[in-house]
């Protein structure tokens, strides 16, 4: 009798942004060799939903999204807690591996990472988030901030084959660059962070250059379809 493979709740984030001809570049991580899980393979940013990302205390810091809309988008068979711990975990995970965030203040307004030595201390509660050492409802009371959820679009849901040891129920989510911020080059889970169009990251992985998984692949033709910022824009509610 084969083992039972439990299925890992998760989201993925595809970040975008416009490059100087219109086109799209979209951020692309390359995971350490080391890690035993897809080491070496060049991912979007994501990762599971852990206990905290649904928890109360968590979800009362969320704005743009209600608990029984995502609930509708995702689907009945999650609960509305678990539905909206998907976002907090495509925000955290972002967060984590590339130093990116969509957070704002209690006014609604993206904080300014120019005074208060605020993007210093982002950096180091991003560490300590990373290792453990401090969970995302306590770094964002911190600093009297709230995770902006209005601003992801819903893309699709992808479950990995059963020929996999470790496998994920994956949702996945698209959003623009927010203003102002740009990606750490390297992190804990992180050998490189890469801007790549759709095109050239589709023939990289063609030629054996980065090896990717299928879902990443389809969502790179997906994007490349679309071929312009202005067409994807229009095809999604980016903002």
């Amino acid at each position: 009798m084969s083992e039972v493979v439990n299925l890992i709740k998760a989201s993925t984030i595809v970040v975008v942004r416009p490059d100087p001809n219109g086109g799209i570049e979209v951020l692309m991580t390359r995971r350490r060799p080391e890690m035993q899980f897809l080491g070496g393979f060049l991912v979007f940013p994501g990762g599971g939903v852990e206990n905290e990302d649904c928890s109360e205390k968590m979800l009362s810091l969320c704005r743009g999204l209600t608990r029984s809309d995502a609930q509708k988008t995702l689907g009945a068979d999650l609960g509305p807690e678990m539905s909206l711990g998907h976002w907090v975990a495509a925000v955290r995970e972002l967060f984590e591996e590339t130093g990116i965030h969509f957070f704002i203040d209690e006014n609604g307004m993206a904080p300014d990472g120019s005074t208060g030595h605020l993007a210093e201390r982002l950096g180091e509660k991003r560490q300590a988030l990373s290792n453990g050492t401090l969970d995302l409802p306590r770094l964002l009371e911190s600093e009297r901030l709230f995770c902006d959820l209005g601003r992801f679009t819903y893309l699709f849901h992808r479950i990995t084959p059963e020929k996999y040891p470790v496998r994920f129920d994956t949702r996945f989510y698209l959003a623009a660059l927010p203003p102002n911020q740009t990606a750490l080059i390297s992190s804990e889970e992180v050998s490189e962070s890469l801007w790549l169009t759709p095109k050239l990251a589709l023939e990289e992985s063609a030629s054996g250059k980065f090896p990717m998984m299928p879902p990443t692949i389809i969502t790179l033709r997906t994007l490349a379809e679309h071929g312009s910022w202005q067409n994807l824009c229009t095809a999604f509610p980016l903002r």
